[in-house]
């Protein structure tokens, strides 16, 4: 396609396929009948996601529990009691906390990229977790024996690994997902834990070259859950300038949700660099209502009176279940939204003459 477009990762989970991971979760269900619900959950999605058109696809995260805790299911070196994210509607997720070193995946993303290619006929991105968000794992009062710096060590190891695994199998594209981005500016407006963030989130990517960093992108978004979000009250403009010092390619943003989308543009335009690809979201998952082609089509020319067409891309604002269990949207839903994603898109680039 003339101007690139691209999911961000999840899809919703059937009903059947969360009963059945409820099932194997109590014990009622084997090992053996789980896999085969899994397998045909992915079939299913990657069927349903190719007659969409969308020229780049995932695997909908259909096996994941998460989009955050993929990597450390089922580590025995985690407590539940970690950190707690706080959501608008008052639900909360809370991640685990380490208990001893070294620190590890058990799980790289290049393992659902491997399964997903057995049945996809047209390219797949990867999204793998951010190394910011899993540093905070790390318990505030420290652990015996293994310092904070000696896990960040471990932790940057172990994300540029992920990495690069999903690169070498042939990933169209690898997408960090950084919601935390928002969050850390809500939980310290200083912007400290901001700039610790992506700091730390460079220290992975300065391992790759130039040329990798091309296929690599990260992802924002005010978190999206049940509906609802972590921390869509902070000023976007808080995140933006520093965001853009991450260096990767490519970056998918939020942006059909915001109240003053031409505003965010504004800032897109002033402080993205030259050599940036701008995914600009023009579906909003959380909306219950499906936009229609046009209304994609209007947002695409409007993000295109501020980003050069060269440099601009289409995405989802976020993905439809980063966690397994959320229902509050359909797979219906989802995959029709995408459907007005990828239309409304090739509308806007005949509209631009291209």
């Amino acid at each position: 396609m003339p101007i690139p477009t691209e999911p961000i990762g999840s899809i919703p989970r059937s009903k059947e396929l969360i009963q059945g991971m409820q099932d194997f979760a109590a014990g009622r269900i084997a090992q053996a009948a789980m896999d085969e619900l899994y397998d045909r959950a992915l079939e299913d999605t990657i069927r349903q996601f190719e007659v969409t058109g969308s020229p780049v696809i995932t695997d909908g995260e259909q096996t994941k529990p998460s989009f955050a805790t993929y990597p450390i299911q089922g580590l025995e070196n985690l407590a539940p009691n970690g950190v707690i994210i706080q959501f608008a509607d008052g639900h909360i997720r809370q991640l685990p906390r380490l208990t001893t070193g070294p620190f590890r995946y058990r799980t790289y993303a290049d393992a659902y990229l491997t399964h997903a290619k057995k049945h996809a006929r047209v390219p797949l991105k990867q999204a793998v977790i951010s190394a910011s968000a899993l540093s905070l794992l790390y318990p505030q009062e420290g652990i015996p024996g293994y310092s904070h710096e000696a896990f960040l060590r471990d932790l940057v190891a172990e994300a540029e690994t992920d990495i690069r695994r999903c690169l070498s199998k042939g990933a169209h594209a690898v997408q960090i997902d950084f919601t935390e981005g928002r969050l850390a500016v809500k939980l310290d407006p200083s912007k400290n834990l901001l700039h610790h963030f992506i700091a730390l989130n460079n220290r992975v990517l300065d391992r790759f070259t130039e040329e990798e960093r091309r296929r690599i992108g990260v992802h924002t978004c005010p978190g999206g859950d049940q509906d609802s979000t972590h921390s869509a009250d902070v000023d976007y403009a808080e995140l933006l300038p520093s965001l853009f010092d991450l260096k990767v390619g490519n970056f998918y943003l939020q942006l059909a949700s915001e109240k003053d989308r031409r505003r965010v543009l504004g800032i897109i335009r002033k402080h993205a660099l030259p050599d940036h690809r701008i995914f600009v979201g023009v579906t909003d998952p959380i909306s219950p209502r499906v936009e229609t082609p046009e209304e994609v089509r209007d947002r695409v020319l409007e993000a295109a009176e501020y980003i050069a067409v060269s440099r601009l891309g289409t995405t989802d604002d976020c993905g439809f279940s980063p966690f397994g269990d959320d229902l509050s949207t359909t797979p219906e839903t989802a995959f029709a939204k995408i459907r007005a994603r990828v239309k409304g898109t090739e509308l806007a680039a005949r509209s631009l003459g291209l």
